[in-house]
């Protein structure tokens, strides 16, 4: 088995991420994708490289190694080196250096705008590795994690009546469970009223949509379900045993939800910096909610139980990204027990069990993946 770095010795689980770019960058697409996956799109004219900052950094730091370079090699040297072995070769080494074994995907996911400012323009989902494509090159195995949103936009490209469209939807869902999907993920932001739904709710809702699409002249988008259906969904997708992921920037104004849907069903918090910590108290409060660990462990291991904390990457567009996210994760764990071992706080013992719940281990449980201990690298 890889030996690993950090103080689980296991093959992560990537809870939540998204596939990597098909096909060679040119030195401008690569900054700018990398810039948009860093969160650090550059300004105008005369910002300066990306290379220039805290995450050029740690790229050229963890990465060139992992592609036959010394560490902190130029710029310039490690994107030829990047070109010399393929976007494949390249993408396949950076990918089994991190040291990830299972990845739960997200095919569509809340992408940056490819159109947005300094944004990569002309990308689409298509561009990006599927879960089995990404899990291929990593050595590893990797999973679907399907949108509620998704769901329902196919079943209303189909549907002519508000029953097809919601006995579509339901076998849709029912489906996905049925053939493997590991979890479902849905925007909190179109979720976070507290109740259910009435059917008679749901019912108007789903005749509004069947009277908009007739009136458009172009396909429905991804992400454009109507909230009320979404949130029907999210109630049926409880029932269904399988976790049920939420992305969201603050979560605290999710308590409400959280608290109605308590013997429902596993929800998993995705948020976004700086409310990782809030996520951690919302786990903390309820006994079936899980949380994103969030890029500093420091900020949330003291919030929840340890159990309760999953490792996530996030990453998308560059394989890079991967490799930075897990080593920010790691190096996180490894000084914070590090600490708490020499002050006495706990074992080196149950530093690695800590270590190896939150690498991996809760996520094997929850996710049922409990036979995927994979050796990578």
């Amino acid at each position: 088995m890889h030996e690993r770095r950090g103080p689980h010795r296991l093959p992560l689980v990537d809870t939540h991420s998204h596939g990597v770019l098909h096909g060679e960058l040119g030195i401008g697409s690569f900054e700018r994708y990398f810039g948009a996956a860093a969160g650090a799109v550059p300004g105008g004219r005369g910002a300066g490289s990306l290379f220039d900052t805290r995450a050029g950094l740690a790229l050229l730091r963890w990465c060139p190694p992992l592609l036959g370079l010394e560490p902190r090699c130029p710029a310039v040297r490690y994107l030829a080196r990047r070109r010399e072995l393929g976007a494949f070769a390249a993408g396949r080494a950076l990918l089994r250096g991190t040291g990830i074994g299972t990845f739960l995907v997200d095919p569509a996911g809340p992408l940056p705008a490819p159109h947005g400012p300094g944004g990569p323009a002309g990308y689409g989902e298509e561009d990006l590795t599927s879960p089995r494509e990404l899990a291929q090159a990593a050595g590893g195995r990797g999973h679907e994690i399907v949108g509620l949103d998704r769901l329902a936009v196919r079943a209303a490209e189909t549907a002519s009546t508000v029953r097809s469209l919601l006995t579509g939807s339901a076998d849709a869902l029912h489906t996905a469970a049925g053939r493997g999907a590991v979890a479902f993920v849905c925007d909190a932001s179109a979720v976070a009223e507290p109740a259910a739904p009435g059917i008679g709710e749901v019912q108007r809702a789903a005749g509004r949509w069947l009277t908009d699409r007739g009136r458009r002249t172009r396909p429905v988008r991804r992400n454009t379900a109507d909230p009320t259906l979404l949130r029907h969904l999210l109630w049926a997708a409880l029932t269904t045993g399988r976790p049920l992921q939420l992305r969201c920037a603050d979560p605290t104004p999710l308590a409400g939800l959280l608290e109605a849907v308590a013997g429902t069903g596993t929800v998993v918090l995705l948020p976004r910096r700086p409310h990782h910590r809030a996520a951690a108290r919302l786990a903390a409060a309820y006994p079936h909610v899980y949380a994103d660990v969030g890029p500093d462990p420091r900020h949330t291991l003291g919030e929840a139980p340890f159990s309760r904390l999953l490792f996530s990457t996030g990453a998308w567009g560059l394989p890079e990204m991967h490799v930075l996210r897990v080593r920010q994760f790691e190096r996180g764990m490894e000084r914070l027990l590090a600490e708490w071992v020499a002050e006495g706080e706990c074992t080196p013992a149950q530093a690695h069990r800590i270590g190896a719940l939150v690498a991996g281990g809760t996520a094997r449980r929850i996710y049922r993946l409990e036979d995927e201990v994979v050796a990578v690298g």
